[in-house]
């Protein structure tokens, strides 16, 4: 029903969706069409090409648009870990710009605009999801609908459980790395439960500077579809020091996101590696999400996965997708045979 509204409201040209939703879909202006991601992403009359899909949907209407000189606002994780050294050298030969709508790496970017000094290190914040304050030992008992309740962003099912074992901070890692070439041992992640500072920027003379915000995406996102303009928005809630009092940070506890490492030693492996683990994580996530297994389960399910991947080292388009399909089929195989918490 809210697709339905928002063509009745917006009354785009054209309208992409899955063939599950068709059937409770209305299309009440006639010049209103289903068209692909392809079709949509390489119109004739795009301005900017913003990806806010999940998976690796985009990732062949990205470079479709970028091989036509459109820029992108990309805010769909996947198409950067799965391609980020294809993608950004894509980008650069066709003169395109890539522009991060993800509020961690839009805090980067804005903290770069104007500088010319080398980056020292990058600091990546992280709310710490929904099971922060969580002991350990009783994360066994945590159930799906406790994941979906993150403590300061709105977010779909999908990202909140990201958020909750830590990968999602890992694919910002990722990001961070290919958007900004920075090598992997400068970038840093730290907790920050308020989640006011998005990210950080360490100079080599020292100095850091930092993006601040009360959380709400429609900052990173307005951010990226007017650069290089900053326009004015009195519907966003400031950012008010003494309202806010303290800003807290604590050390990644490893032990409490076994996932965040495990992610960042697949995606450094290269080859079709970060691709299969886009797949085994959406793959363990649904099956989570489904009953199927635990919270705790999800990394060593994800793990346990990827041991039977066959990497294909500078892999193509259509080789990263297979590895994606394969990783979330062998995840799925795991379940199937071991048949968890049916």
């Amino acid at each position: 029903q809210l697709l339905s509204d928002q063509i009745e409201e917006f009354k785009p040209r054209f309208v992409h969706y899955t063939d599950p939703l068709e059937k409770g879909i209305n299309f009440p202006a006639s010049d209103v069409h289903k068209a692909t991601l392809s079709e949509i992403a390489t119109a004739d009359d795009v301005d900017i090409v913003v990806t806010a899909t999940t998976g690796d949907v985009a990732l062949s209407p990205t470079f479709e648009a970028i091989e036509k000189g459109i820029d992108v606002a990309i805010a769909n994780k996947e198409t950067i870990i799965m391609a980020g050294a294809k993608l950004m050298r894509h980008a650069r030969n066709k003169s395109v710009s890539l522009l991060p709508v993800d509020s961690e790496p839009s805090a980067i970017w804005q903290c770069l605009r104007g500088e010319n000094s080398s980056i020292e290190k990058l600091v990546i914040t992280a709310s710490g999801g929904a099971f922060r304050d969580v002991r350990i030992e009783e994360l066994d008992l945590v159930q799906r609908t406790d994941a979906l309740k993150h403590p300061t962003w709105e977010m779909g099912a999908k990202i909140s459980v990201d958020s909750a074992t830590m990968m999602n901070k890992a694919f910002e890692v990722i990001e961070a790395k290919w958007l900004f070439n920075v090598d992997w041992n400068r970038i840093d992640v730290v907790i920050h439960p308020e989640s006011i500072i998005h990210s950080m920027v360490e100079f080599e003379d020292g100095s850091t500077k930092a993006q601040l915000s009360p959380p709400d995406m429609r900052l990173p996102i307005q951010y990226a579809l007017f650069y290089p303009e900053r326009l004015p928005n009195m519907k966003l809630t400031r950012f008010d020091p003494i309202k806010t009092k303290e800003l807290t940070f604590r050390e990644l506890d490893h032990d409490r996101y076994p996932c965040f490492q495990m992610a960042l030693d697949h995606a450094k492996k290269g080859g079709t590696w970060p691709s299969a683990l886009c797949g085994a994580d959406d793959g363990a996530v649904e099956a989570f999400l489904d009953g199927k297994i635990s919270f705790r389960e999800i990394e060593p399910l994800i793990r346990t996965s990827l041991l039977a991947h066959e990497s294909v080292a500078n892999p193509s388009l259509e080789q990263m997708q297979e590895a994606s399909k394969w990783g979330k089929n062998q995840v799925k195989t795991l379940v199937n045979i071991t048949g968890n918490h049916d």
